[in-house]
């Protein structure tokens, strides 16, 4: 039987995952992509990287049985823009019906509204306003600090938010609840702050 890996990449089909798995592997974390549940449920800690929409990657969830397995899942859990968006309960994509999630944390995902020299989607890097600075996930991390973003949905700021940013309105940067954890920027494309989050969630 295989060990138990480290660092459980899910593979949700929707994804840009090399670039992931370089920023872990610079660390020093031993990290592999896979859907297999078995692996994912004994891995030290999983990661649910996503580009795109909450839908086609719900679908891909069900799809490989992991929309489950996901929320009951003890060990460490970072999603990563769009796999931070498929832990609230619910995306509004632009639907009539909105897209249920996995329910981790209790918000809504909802469309940044546009405004004049701000287009959607939001792109670029933006400033990180810790709430909780003395969050294991924070440690190291200033007020003020630059993260990577790419996304035209986020979750506004509410209990499990531990750090905001701004973008025509505050919305949650980072989110935290229990032993789950999420990045709404890219930590991978986020230079040495998103290295310090990735060396702080190696260590939680």
């Amino acid at each position: 039987m295989p060990a138990a890996l480290q660092v459980a990449v899910v593979d949700s089909g929707v994804a840009n995952l090399a670039s992931v798995l370089a920023a872990l592997r610079r660390i020093g974390a031993e990290a592999e992509v896979t859907a297999d549940p078995a692996r994912i449920e004994k891995a030290e800690r999983v990661i649910l990287p996503g580009v795109g929409a909450a839908a086609a990657a719900m679908a891909q969830l069900r799809r490989k049985n992991l929309h489950g397995l996901l929320p009951k899942l003890m060990q460490p859990v970072l999603g990563i823009c769009l796999g931070m968006q498929l832990l609230f309960a619910r995306s509004f994509e632009g639907k009539t019906e909105p897209i249920q999630c996995l329910e981790i944390f209790s918000g809504d995902i909802r469309l940044i509204p546009a405004m004049p020299g701000m287009p959607v989607p939001h792109m670029g890097w933006n400033r990180l306003k810790p709430l909780q600075p003395e969050h294991p996930l924070l440690r190291g991390v200033a007020d003020g600090d630059y993260a990577y973003f790419v996304h035209s949905y986020a979750a506004a700021p509410d209990d499990a938010a531990i750090a905001t940013s701004d973008y025509g309105a505050p919305f949650s940067a980072i989110a935290a609840r229990r032993n789950f954890f999420g990045c709404q920027f890219h930590p991978e494309r986020s230079g040495a702050v998103g290295r310090r989050i990735l060396e702080n969630f190696m260590r939680i």
